[in-house]
């Protein structure tokens, strides 16, 4: 064949290799294409597991640190923490070690994969792991088998739409959630709460290293069953970190010269009786946060736990501070032993009606002022009575004849204090708690004069609150241990249990009142209280900032014999207010207008003693309408009352409080507090007074 031929021949033979190669070419496109799609289609149509894994309901203290988790259903800690919230040096450490090029793979990184298999083959045995976090999550997710193709196949599909579904971050959050940290431990928190018994914010190198290397193999890397491997491993995660540059040589030998954890710490589980109610009161809700000083509510735990040793093995304490002027419970304990049967620690004897003995006859004393019946230095009658059958009798059964009403109270006297229930009727003293939010129980709800003794199921949060209230001036204020429920310093009128003078008056005759010379001299309103049978021991005090209440005895009501409130209470409240982390706060002074008196003769003289019949000049004013023991329904513009008698002008007063002042006109319409029992009186110019009782509908 001659040249030219030859060329043609070849030139023919190109064309047809390269026209060849361009139809391999667009098939092998084409090919590839179609596998593109098919692996699109494969990778979208993928059904993913659940991507948001129950957490553990938490209860949170006012500061946001943790007082108490709760396992998830099928038992396994397991708490929900935001990346921001984890330490970047474990965050760092974590992808360099697990998966360096997470930022930018896919979901699978294929380099990875290929060293993997080619260490495999040339060694015959796996060498290193070419999962990324993205396939670890998908693992976890679906708790999925690893020794087979078909697991890790499932893991490859699940990461790469995973990568589809998610950004990174939310990854990586599943993946702080679902690690697994040795035995029922899940996640980061989880794993640092329970092996250094502190949050993941701030980790040591050692630590974040530990962190990264159990979930590898937890069942076998768990410091408090397998140290020497926990040991190797973490130290294997400091080398690497160190070579990757994420450690410089020197902070990765010191880590490892630190002591492993030798066993698992118990997670918080403070406030136990608190946590419960606020779990079965909102089932749906993941975090309770509360107003809960944890410092305190340490302190309190510890102090509860330690009066145990001076009681009975079936008796128990329980323990409540409050801050009066918000409301907020700053500590509350349940019972001193919430796992003990023989206790019935699982009992809440915060929340628990008792009889309160005589920690009520503040209240009656307080009212008794308000309403001008009586003023700490009017002369009261301790002698034996009988009412229709009812013949009441001190505790120690002697009577002392006349003393003051201060003496009356701080000494717990009973005999006065019934003589002013009956002058107030003890359905006002019911009333009077119920309208300050107080729970208040009698049986057939009608009270009678035995309610100021102790005749009444009160709580000893009820007894709190009620103090609290005369700590803040006599309004009454819901105590709350919700974050964000206490309403201090909004403009919601507060219902006025007593007038401001009253309870600056209680709170000054139970400072005054003598205490053991083996307590400390400090600035405390204090009354105890013992109840029938000394079945419940009692203590409820305040300073200027705080009110305490202390019960202690039998959950299950049984008496306790030789135990009353002063002996095994009052001991217990100064040992509140020592834990509480400053000295008592001196009590407020008198509000403007307390009548304070040096000596019973310089009272007016319908003060000077409870019961007299002072006889008044006929001019004295006089209340026409309404008459003493009606009951009004409020008309527009206000309940209707008229004074007869009397030097105008006239100032009238609703439970101590002035609804009208300086008024000339005989008649008149007044907004009177309600619904309850209103103490009506109307003072003329020159300082005399007439009053009814009235129900106001």
């Amino acid at each position: 064949m001659s040249g030219p031929a030859r060329r043609r021949a070849a030139g023919f033979a190109r064309a047809a290799t390269s026209a060849w190669g361009v139809r391999v070419g667009l098939v092998a496109l084409a090919v590839l294409g179609l596998l593109g799609l098919a692996l699109d289609r494969w990778v979208a149509s993928t059904d993913l597991p659940p991507l948001t894994p129950e957490m553990s309901v938490e209860v949170l203290a006012d500061d946001g640190r943790l007082l108490r988790a709760f396992t998830v259903a099928d038992g396994r800690w397991r708490l929900a923490v935001d990346p921001g919230q984890v330490d970047p040096g474990y965050l760092g450490m974590l992808i360099a070690y697990e998966d360096r090029r997470f930022a930018t793979h896919p979901g699978v990184d294929a380099r990875a994969l290929a060293r993997a298999a080619w260490q495999a083959l040339r060694y015959g045995r796996v060498v290193s792991g070419g999962s990324t976090l993205t396939m670890q999550v998908a693992r976890l997710l679906e708790d999925g088998a690893t020794g087979s193709w078909f697991g890790k196949v499932r893991q490859l599909r699940v990461a790469l739409a995973l990568e589809r579904r998610l950004s990174k971050d939310e990854i990586l959050a599943l993946y702080l959630h679902l690690a697994p940290m040795g035995g029922n431990l899940e996640g980061v928190r989880a794993g640092a709460l329970a092996w250094f018994g502190k949050e993941p914010t701030r980790l040591t190198e050692a630590e974040a290293a530990l962190l990264i290397a159990v979930p590898q193999a937890p069942a076998l890397r768990t410091p408090d069953v397998h140290p020497e491997e926990a040991r190797e491993a973490r130290d294997r995660v400091l080398a690497r970190a160190s070579e990757l540059g994420v450690l410089d040589a020197e902070a990765a030998s010191a880590a490892t010269r630190e002591a492993l954890p030798t066993a698992r710490r118990a997670f918080p589980a403070l406030a136990p009786h608190l946590a419960d109610r606020l779990r079965a009161a909102d089932p749906d809700a993941g975090v309770h946060r509360t107003t809960l000083d944890v410092d305190v509510q340490v302190a309190l735990e510890e102090l509860a736990q330690g009066a145990l040793r001076e009681l009975p093995p079936e008796a128990t304490v329980a323990l409540l501070v409050a801050d009066p002027d918000s409301g907020r419970i700053l500590a509350s304990v349940g019972s001193a032993d919430y796992g003990s049967e023989t206790r019935r620690g699982y009992v809440d004897m915060t929340q628990a009606l008792r009889s309160p003995g005589s920690t009520l006859k503040p209240l009656v004393y307080g009212l008794a002022f308000s309403d001008g019946l009586a003023h700490p230095e009017t002369i009261l009658d301790d002698r034996p009575e009988d009412y229709g059958g009812y013949a009441p009798q001190n505790f120690d059964g002697v009577f002392r004849g006349p003393v003051s009403a201060r003496e009356a109270l701080q000494a717990s006297l009973n005999l006065p204090v019934v003589a002013l229930t009956e002058a107030l009727g003890p359905a006002r003293l019911l009333a009077e708690m119920r309208q300050a939010g107080v729970e208040a129980i009698v049986p057939g709800d009608a009270p009678g004069l035995a309610v100021s003794l102790g005749g009444v199921g009160v709580s000893l949060e009820g007894l709190v609150q009620l103090y609290a209230a005369i700590a803040r001036g006599g309004e009454a204020r819901p105590l709350t241990a919700i974050a964000g429920a206490a309403a201090d310093g909004d403009a919601t009128p507060l219902p006025r249990l007593l007038t401001p003078q009253a309870a600056w008056q209680i709170a000054d005759v139970l400072a005054g009142a003598p205490r053991a010379a083996r307590l400390p001299d400090w600035p405390l309103a204090v009354k105890t209280g013992t109840s029938s049978g000394h079945r419940d021991a009692w203590a409820l005090g305040f300073d200027g900032a705080h009110v305490v209440g202390v019960w202690v005895g039998r959950a299950d009501g049984t008496p306790v014999p030789g135990m009353v409130g002063a002996n095994a209470a009052t001991p217990l409240l100064y040992e509140v207010f020592a834990r509480l982390g400053t000295q008592p706060e001196p009590l407020p002074p008198a509000p403007p207008g307390t009548r304070i008196v040096a000596s019973n003769g310089a009272l007016p003289a319908h003060l000077q003693r409870f019961g007299a019949r002072v006889v008044e000049p006929d001019d004295a004013p006089q209340l026409t309408f309404p008459p003493d023991g009606a009951a009004l329904v409020p008309l527009a513009g206000g309940v209707p009352a008229r004074v007869e008698r009397g030097q105008a002008p006239f100032t009238w007063l609703a439970n101590g409080a002035p609804v009208a002042v300086a008024t000339y006109e005989r008649e008149t319409r007044l907004a009177l507090p309600g619904p309850g029992f209103v103490t009506l009186a109307v003072v003329d110019a020159e300082g005399r007074a007439a009053r009814v009782r009235v129900e106001v509908r």
